[in-house]
């Protein structure tokens, strides 16, 4: 295939080249200057490859069940020196209880947080902070602040708490204090807290799990494991998709082979309702 037939099939994908560009325009122009020497030497069916693979369906055999997250959480304060691990522990927390991508929990500031004394508390989800590499942007920071993931820059996602994190939340703050900007965890030097730091203290406390299995091998796991847990207690899939930022279909597609059990659920819901 000539370099010139493979334009038709880069302007399909567009709009993830603009989407890019509001991320830092030399990340983007390097991505899309690779799309096209790639599919130039492998062809058109290479992109569109490349275009779907980026759904994955999750492994039933990496998400914990309520017991084995709780305790994680509590292994993760025994690990490291200075408490480390116990000062990351609510991050995880935010994780498993309230389903937010890694990403999202390191940018959550407390004005962002409805924490009452006693009952649910409320999230209100507006950013996200991934690392990226400052080598292909226009930050310094290695961390950027993004727009919710699947959404507008200026959306928001209210995300309702349990009490166990209320007051796992309240605790953390009372005890370390946030950033000048408000941010709830941060590095010893009051830095955003890095993918690298966090992730090492989770695979030091999941070491055990992950002996014989796959089972929460990643921090991105515990939020597997919410999504799973909401699914199976029976919580309807709109629900679920907007307290943990997807879309229906899309939420379906990724925990299909997670969910079980449900059709004892939707058998007794009819019988009730032949009967009512």
């Amino acid at each position: 295939m000539d370099a010139p037939d493979v334009l038709p099939e880069v302007t399909r994908f567009g709009n993830r080249f603009a989407n890019a560009v509001a991320h830092g325009p030399r990340n983007a122009y390097r991505r899309w200057s690779a799309s096209r020497a790639v599919a130039a030497t492998k062809g058109c069916a290479y992109l569109r490859h490349a275009a779907g693979n980026g759904l994955e369906t999750v492994d039933p055999r990496v998400v914990v069940n309520p017991r084995q997250a709780q305790e994680l959480l509590t292994a993760v304060t025994y690990v490291g020196r200075r408490g480390r691990g116990r000062r990351l522990m609510a991050l995880f927390a935010c994780i498993y209880y309230a389903a937010l991508r890694p990403a999202e929990a390191v940018g959550l500031r407390v004005q962002d947080c409805h924490l009452p004394a006693s009952g649910w508390g409320r999230l209100t989800i507006d950013v996200s902070r991934p690392q990226v590499d400052t080598q292909w942007t226009d930050a310094e920071d290695a961390h950027e602040e993004r727009g919710l993931k699947h959404r507008g820059r200026q959306d928001v996602r209210p995300v309702p708490v349990p009490p166990e994190l209320v007051k796992i939340r309240r605790d953390h703050i009372a005890e370390y204090g946030t950033a000048k900007d408000g941010r709830i965890f941060r590095s010893d030097r009051g830095g955003v807290v890095a993918s690298t730091a966090y992730t090492k203290v989770w695979q030091a406390a999941s070491r055990p799990l992950r002996a014989a299995s796959p089972l929460a091998k990643r921090p991105y796991d515990l939020r597997h494991a919410a999504v799973t847990l909401w699914l199976n207690a029976g919580v309807s899939a709109p629900d679920v998709a907007e307290q943990a930022g997807h879309s229906v279909d899309v939420l379906l597609r990724v925990y299909a082979k997670c969910i079980d059990g449900q059709q004892e659920i939707t058998n007794q819901r009819i019988g009730e309702a032949l009967a009512a």
